[in-house]
């Protein structure tokens, strides 16, 4: 099954001290509920498990195929999901605005055969996490998080 999620953060930072945190990947578990555990496999290449409300664990490797530091990175996952994330940070007046586009396409054969029927509480579980994703940073970056969504 494939899907396309668009998530927005925005933070009451430095698109500089934002960046900082969302490119160090294997800090990620203290601060972004939701991550189970994260590991550098190479360079610019990581695993990243995750769990959300419903009781599973997604994991996935995400390499990293290109960034402008600190506005963009873009990349793509194979394993449990496969299909391309693309992160961009925009700053106006001491505001950053995080976008995350996620377009995937689920590869495990239990979520495939149930996900006709699973999509909406599969759409809710990652918007649950990247709710939680949002929330996590503005503590870790001690701001407020104006919105997410």
């Amino acid at each position: 099954m494939q899907y396309s999620f668009l998530t927005t953060w925005l933070l009451e930072a430095s698109r500089e001290a934002v960046w900082e945190v969302l490119q160090d990947v294997e800090r990620w578990p203290s601060w972004w509920r939701g991550v189970e555990r994260t590991s550098v496999l190479d360079g610019d290449r990581y695993r990243v498990a995750w769990r959300s409300r419903i009781p599973y664990e997604l994991e996935f490797d995400f390499a990293v195929e290109r960034t402008e530091s600190p506005r963009e990175m873009e990349g793509r996952a194979t394993g449990a999901l496969t299909g391309t994330g693309h992160w961009r940070l925009f700053e106006q007046d001491g505001v950053t605005a995080v976008l995350y586009n996620w377009h995937i396409q689920t590869t495990t054969r239990w979520m495939n055969a149930i996900g006709p029927v699973a999509r909406p509480v599969f759409e809710y579980n990652h918007d649950v996490v990247m709710r939680w994703g949002g929330e996590g940073l503005a503590r870790e970056l001690g701001c407020n998080l104006l919105a997410a969504g």
